[in-house]
């Protein structure tokens, strides 16, 4: 089975960029790969994703947020994740389970036992092999995150934008720890270079990872 590579971090860091490069290498490579997101990556989920990141919902109380993203990922895991998996696909994923620990655990301060059990009930066995984490400071993240907004004129997908930076601080810490304790998976990106410097250094780390994963010369 081919593998399945999550890409992480705070708002800004650059995640969708990179991933968007990273398809047209590995299909260039000869690759069957899928795309996808979260929340969101299939009706349901994005529906859901809808009510997570829309501005208006400031009145989400942390417990739903943490129940209403466990939804979306085992809608998303079922029809997306597992079968594209299953069918030799490498599958690229902009955020999974490490978000809401890093979200809704450091983020929020809701326990970090339930999450792991909410996390392990969505996805089942269906876990990273590589995951990409791209650290740069916070203000620099959300600066960029809320230039997009007025350069797109969209802001449908802000709620999180408009949180302190206090909050963003907290978010940041616990992915740097989650990687700290998983050094074998985790690969910390520094995203506070030129995409084209950032796009090299994944390029060097996945072909690594694919030739040790695969078996090729």
């Amino acid at each position: 089975m081919l593998p399945f590579i999550t890409f992480e971090g705070i708002e800004g860091s650059g995640k969708t960029t990179q991933i968007q490069q990273l398809v047209r290498q590995l299909r260039h490579q000869g690759y069957q790969v899928r795309q996808t997101r979260e929340p969101g990556g299939c009706r349901i989920a994005d529906q859901i994703r809808s009510i997570l990141l829309h501005p208006d919902n400031t009145a989400l109380v942390s417990r739903a947020e943490l129940l209403l993203y466990a939804a979306a990922r085992a809608q998303h895991v079922e029809e997306i994740v597992q079968p594209a998996l299953s069918a030799g696909e490498i599958v690229l994923c902009d955020r999974f389970t490490d978000a809401t620990l890093a979200y809704q655990g450091d983020g929020r301060g809701l326990d970090r036992n339930l999450i792991t059990q909410l996390n392990q009930l969505a996805a089942g066995n269906c876990r990273p092999n590589l995951t990409l984490l791209f650290d740069l400071p916070v203000a620099v993240g959300l600066g960029r995150a809320r230039q997009r907004e007025v350069d797109q004129q969209d802001s449908s997908e802000g709620r999180f934008e408009r949180e302190t930076l206090e909050f963003h601080e907290r978010i940041k810490a616990g992915y740097l720890a989650l990687a700290a304790a998983e050094p074998e998976r985790f690969q910390v990106i520094n995203a506070d270079q030129t995409p084209e410097q950032i796009s090299r250094q994944i390029t060097a780390i996945v072909d690594n990872f694919l030739q040790v994963k695969t078996g090729a010369a």
